[in-house]
């Protein structure tokens, strides 16, 4: 029996040719992803003419930080990171909580109407009312030029929600009786019973509206209308947008060199806006791919 166990064991560590195709294959691909990134670090670090001499650098012969310094020059940026994480701030919280709390009522049996208010949400998946309904019922509340008008308009996604309603199915219902049968009310047994045993779906729904928040640009430009209202994403497109118009009015590389945004500088900011997300990411990888599954899937 033991041997029976070696040669099975050893079996299984040995590779064979379609591993090793399978392993090229992947090693390609990473490289093709990894490349573009390392391109956009390496040109925030070098000369406007070593750019315009070789456009896909891999290493700057004279890396200088002179594109950062003429970002952070005028305090643009981190007035954007500033406005960014008071978004994060306001909206990731209450997100969470109006995603929790809707997905909880709707996977209970009992919950009444839980059929057409299920239904209406799913419908807002389907048709959309657009920008100018929603511009309208901002500005009824008032809100317009306001920072809350931006975290009210992302604070609810419908599939977030029916995630998280599917991953509540999921736990056993023997514990909410229980809990029940102890005094707990429904709040209490959601914030004491049911969140404590979902840290895959809250990790997963929290890195989808921080991704949501982090990179929305989009009502910003619609609801705001003060520069020092901006979060980071609408700072990094006004810097490519006029770095794009300063390049395409320049006649030569010196001239290109004595524009306000340079290349070097547009990639900088693309990669001072890009780390911090790329940080966040990995502190809750591991939950992701639990989260995603189980909510995916009604058991």
């Amino acid at each position: 029996m033991s041997k029976t166990r070696k040669s099975t064991h050893l079996g299984m560590g040995k590779m064979t040719l379609m591993d090793y195709v399978i392993f090229v294959i992947m090693l390609i691909a990473a490289l093709l992803i990894l490349i573009p990134f390392w391109n956009v670090i390496m040109i925030s670090f070098a000369t406007q003419k070593e750019y315009a001499d070789n456009p896909l650098l891999m290493f700057p012969k004279n890396p200088t930080l002179t594109s950062y310094k003429a970002l952070f020059a005028d305090g643009t940026i981190l007035t954007g990171y500033w406005n960014t994480i008071k978004l994060l701030l306001a909206g990731l919280p209450l997100s969470l909580f109006l995603t929790t709390s809707m997905a909880y009522g709707l996977s209970r049996p009992a919950f009444p109407g839980k059929r057409i208010i299920f239904f209406l949400v799913l419908f807002t998946m389907i048709f959309n009312g657009g920008i100018v309904p929603l511009y309208l019922v901002m500005k009824s509340l008032h809100l317009t030029g306001t920072l809350w008008a931006v975290i009210f308009s992302g604070s609810f996604s419908a599939f977030n929600m029916i995630l998280m309603m599917n991953y509540f199915y999921s736990l056993p219902e023997s514990l909410m009786e229980s809990a029940r049968l102890d005094g707990a009310g429904e709040w209490r047994i959601l914030f004491q019973v049911v969140l404590p045993l979902a840290a895959p779906i809250l990790a997963t729904i929290a890195l989808f509206y921080g991704v949501g928040f982090w990179n929305s640009w989009y009502d910003a430009m619609i609801f705001l209308r003060r520069a020092d209202q901006l979060p980071l994403q609408n700072v990094l497109r006004a810097i490519i947008v006029e770095s794009t118009t300063n390049a395409s009015n320049a006649s030569s590389v010196d001239q290109i060199g004595k524009n306000s945004f340079s290349m070097g500088m547009k990639m900088a900011a693309v990669f001072v806006t890009m780390v911090p997300i790329m940080c966040f990411f990995p502190l809750l990888q591991k939950h992701f791919a639990k989260g995603v599954l189980t909510g995916a899937i009604k058991t």
